[in-house]
């Protein structure tokens, strides 16, 4: 297993707290030199607040344990591809590398839809990919989705 797959099972392990009480299960870890500083699952619905992402969650949580506002060279690690919202706050925290599993084909903010890393006017970038654990990220996605589903009809 590499580093990658080791952090993002990691977070998938997040994304399933956040979906077993009722929250679209997204998970993320904000690690610094091997060492995990921060980690975060969706809570808006639980927390209500529409900022709390996992992503948001997990740079607060790292902020706070590091006692500094920029998490320069971390690199943050997510289930699914983050929004704008959160691609905006990992520019602003200055995020040095965003790993994710599954492509969000609706609201990706760095792939699928918007491509905000290939914007040159913003002060700070990125690196990112994603893919790591891919079918797993998706599968819970998908699940999720599917049992919210059934529970209508």
């Amino acid at each position: 297993m590499s580093t990658d797959e080791f952090f993002m099972a990691k977070a998938l392990r997040l994304a399933e707290q956040a979906g077993a009480v009722g929250e679209v299960p997204v998970g993320a870890l904000v690690v610094k030199d091997g060492e995990i500083i921060g980690e975060g699952y969706n809570q808006p619905i639980s927390g209500c607040d529409p900022t709390a992402h996992a992503e948001i969650v997990a740079m607060r949580n790292a902020a706070d344990n590091t006692n500094n506002y920029r998490l320069n060279d971390c690199d943050l690690y997510v289930s699914i591809e983050p929004c704008t919202m959160c691609v905006g706050a990992m520019i602003h925290g200055r995020i040095g590398r965003v790993i994710f599993g599954a492509a969000e084909p609706r609201a990706g903010a760095l792939q699928s839809q918007l491509q905000l890393m290939e914007q040159s006017h913003y002060n700070h970038s990125f690196e990112w990919y994603g893919g790591v654990l891919e079918q797993q990220c998706g599968d819970l996605m998908s699940d999720f989705f599917r049992r919210k589903r059934e529970k209508k009809n």
